[in-house]
């Protein structure tokens, strides 16, 4: 049986072009975040863009070095996968970046999917994934506009 995922979704006043700039710079995740506490790049793509990245996330009960491997689909996309992890059987999410107002502004998309190697209730972990979610869109948000708009913009 396929697992269920979580997906919510954010308005950003920015361009899909420098949401996307922000989703691919690994190394700036700790600053905003909140659950990844370090990111290494380990592989790239013939363009430049992460393959293969080593995070260390703190997201309270999920403590965890994995790596995950990423798929960058056109400019408006990017999925990715588990590779090795301690805690997580699976891990699979994707951001999905949608232009409004000629592009002006973006829609983004947030699609989670994880299984812990321990037992957890299918509410629970959903719910875990609801949070880690939505904190994430709220820290690119902040993130995006705060780099964009110089930080003043009321929210």
């Amino acid at each position: 049986m396929a697992e269920e995922h979580t997906r919510s979704s954010i308005t950003i006043e920015a361009t899909p072009d420098v949401v996307m700039a922000v989703i691919a710079d690994f190394a700036r995740y700790p600053d905003w975040t909140g659950e990844v506490k370090e990111a290494e790049i380990l592989t790239t793509d013939e363009r430049g863009r992460p393959v293969e990245v080593r995070l260390l996330l703190d997201a309270g009960a999920i403590r965890d070095e994995h790596t995950l491997a990423y798929e960058w689909i056109g400019a408006l996309e990017v999925r990715w996968s588990l590779v090795r992890s301690k805690m997580l059987r699976a891990l699979e999410g994707a951001y999905r970046l949608v232009p409004l107002e000629g592009g002006r502004r973006t829609e983004v998309t947030y699609r989670l999917t994880v299984d812990v190697k321990m037992p957890m209730l299918g509410t629970i972990k959903r719910k875990a994934e609801k949070v880690i979610i939505d904190r994430a869109l709220e820290g690119l948000r902040k993130r995006v506009e705060g780099d964009a708009g110089g930080g003043s913009a009321p929210g």
